[in-house]
This record gives C-alpha cells, sequence and structure tokens, in this order.
C-alpha cells in the first residue's frame, strides 16, 4: 500500500508516495486507486498525457468541477500549487513540490486549489479527472502574482500565451472564484 499524506500546507492536498517494485527487467508502479482518496467517488472519466520540454511552465489552472491527480511518468517538474478557495482555512497558501524520476509522488489537487509546474527535464505528465474536459471550468490565474508568491525558482519560463493573459488573483471576478 502507497504511503498517503496530507499537505501541511493546503487543506485537502494529499500526497501519495508511491513504490517501485525492480528486478533485472525493469519496474512496476502502481500509481493510483481509488480506495487511496475515499473523499472522493472517483468515476474517473477523462485521463490525459501531457509532455512538455524543459523550463516550459504551465498553468496556474484551477476548476469549479474537477478533481485532478497527477503523477509524472518521466522526468521531473515542480509542481506548484495555491489555494483559490475564500472559505478554506489554508486560503492563500502555496506550496511548492518537485515530483518525477528522483521523486516518484502522485498529487489529488482538489477543486479550488490552482495547479501548475515547471518541467525541470523533458517531462510526461500522466494525469486523471473527474470530470470531462470543459473550456468553460478550465480558469487561470497569474504564474507570477506576488499575491500568491508561488516559488518556481525561475524568471523566465517558456509560457503559453493563454496562461500570460492569466489575471492575478485580485483581478478575478468574485463569481470565477471556487466555493
Amino acid at each position: 500500500m502507497a504511503e498517503i499524506t496530507s499537505s501541511t500546507k493546503i487543506a485537502g492536498v494529499k500526497f501519495v508516495a508511491l513504490r517501485a517494485f525492480a528486478d533485472e527487467r525493469g519496474f512496476f508502479m502502481e500509481t493510483f486507486r481509488k480506495e487511496w482518496f475515499p473523499e472522493r467517488s472517483w468515476d474517473i472519466v477523462q485521463t490525459n498525457r501531457n509532455f512538455s520540454k524543459a523550463g516550459v511552465l504551465r498553468g496556474l489552472h484551477y476548476h469549479h468541477h474537477q478533481v485532478d491527480y497527477w503523477c509524472v511518468m518521466a522526468g521531473t517538474m515542480r509542481v506548484g500549487l495555491a489555494d483559490l478557495r475564500p472559505s478554506s482555512t489554508t486560503f492563500k497558501a502555496t506550496e511548492t513540490i518537485e515530483i518525477g524520476d528522483d521523486n516518484p509522488v502522485g498529487i489529488f489537487i482538489p477543486v479550488g486549489v490552482a495547479h501548475g509546474f515547471l518541467s525541470l527535464t523533458d517531462s510526461v505528465l500522466a494525469y486523471l479527472v473527474d470530470n470531462y474536459y470543459n473550456g468553460a471550468d478550465e480558469l487561470g490565474v497569474a504564474w507570477n502574482d506576488p499575491a500568491l508568491g508561488v516559488n518556481w525558482g525561475v524568471e523566465n519560463p517558456i509560457i503559453s500565451e493563454r496562461d500570460l493573459l492569466n489575471p492575478r488573483l485580485a483581478e478575478i471576478a468574485p463569481e470565477q472564484m471556487p466555493k
């Protein structure tokens, strides 16, 4: 069984220490079990795979109707998280964690927690979601918003035009904020 710990900084975020079982042929690793997250029914309706080159930063994104579970399949990335839920006891708290080849960790990201990553090497991310993609539920906040202060450890990452246009937290309309 994987060891599951709760974030000490952001309520509802969980980290899963994944274990590899290796021999001369390679290794096997269990990356997800719905029983690890009893607080969700986990009707997984979509899985996604993302490849990013070293230096790419994606995010910060958040949803009103979707939980994410992330697992790096190859490479290393620095994940940035920010609690955007005004009703949360950890509102505006942030956390970064490096995951991937040298630190195989799965991350459970609840609704309303903004998430993104900086690809430190070429990397492949697999993620499971409990709702189908809906562009109207793909919201964002500026990756470098000083009100959040996510510690990316980089000054000039490679970012999409869309993510460059994400507003700062103070500019997000109240009806667009997570509940």
